[in-house]
């Protein structure tokens, strides 16, 4: 499975943020997406979410050679700031995600084993979301996405609002599910990219550029992405 990105153009009044972008992105693969803040990585993001609309290009999965529509159910989001029904405990809001989801869920657990398996303490599980922390809100929403078990996962900062130990737990769990995924993880720090994922994509002056990651050393590595983020 791949998702195919062609010639996609997106503009705010006169600045062109997206320019031309065509990519391909392959399941089984963490891409990094690298850019300066305020580069466009969340307009891309939003853009494949379809909450904006495209200026122009197309983008779609390619599944066994068959081209289609992304649909609502191939994705999730996964927001820098976390949007989570505050109103609710953290059990209500998982019950009532799974219950309007049932038909897209794949052998599905209990509350309590999802909650194991995002290690979210007992105590907190049937606290009000709005008493949350940032992390803690940032886990529930990786974890609904998890649940409804998207084809495209896309990350955006997801990791900042986390701990050391919990940062080192997400990056595990994403890469054992990357198998079946085409997973896009949006940041702007650079060590973590390296770390985390398969691919490291730059997001620069509104295009796409694969950089390389075989034969070369990190230190020659990290050269050429700061070379490639440096502004004109």
């Amino acid at each position: 499975m791949k998702l195919i990105i062609k010639n996609l153009k997106k503009h705010f009044d006169k600045k062109e943020v997206l320019k031309n972008i065509d990519f391909e992105f392959e399941e089984g693969k963490i891409y990094g997406l690298l850019g300066r803040n305020g580069a466009g990585k969340t307009t891309l993001f939003n853009c494949l979410n379809e909450d904006i609309k495209i200026d122009a290009g197309e983008f779609y999965i390619e599944d066994n050679n068959q081209k289609r529509k992304m649909e609502a159910e191939d994705i999730g989001y996964v927001l820098s700031t976390p949007n989570v029904p505050e109103f609710l405990t953290a059990r209500e809001f998982l019950k009532f995600f799974i219950d309007i989801n049932k038909k897209r869920i794949k052998n599905e657990k209990t509350i309590d084993e999802y909650f194991d398996f995002m290690k979210i303490e007992e105590e907190d599980r049937d606290r009000l979301l709005k008493d949350y922390s940032h992390g803690m809100k940032n886990k529930m929403q990786i974890l609904v996405n998890m649940i409804a078990n998207p084809n495209v996962l896309l990350l955006d900062e997801p990791l900042t609002s986390f701990d050391v130990v919990v940062a080192e737990e997400m990056k595990q769990m994403l890469r054992e599910i990357k198998k079946d995924h085409i997973i896009i993880f949006s940041t702007h720090i650079m060590e973590l990219a390296l770390d985390l994922c398969d691919e490291i994509v730059i997001l620069n002056k509104g295009i796409l550029e694969e950089i390389d990651k075989n034969n070369i050393d990190n230190a020659h590595l990290k050269n050429k992405i700061i070379e490639a983020l440096k502004e004109e």
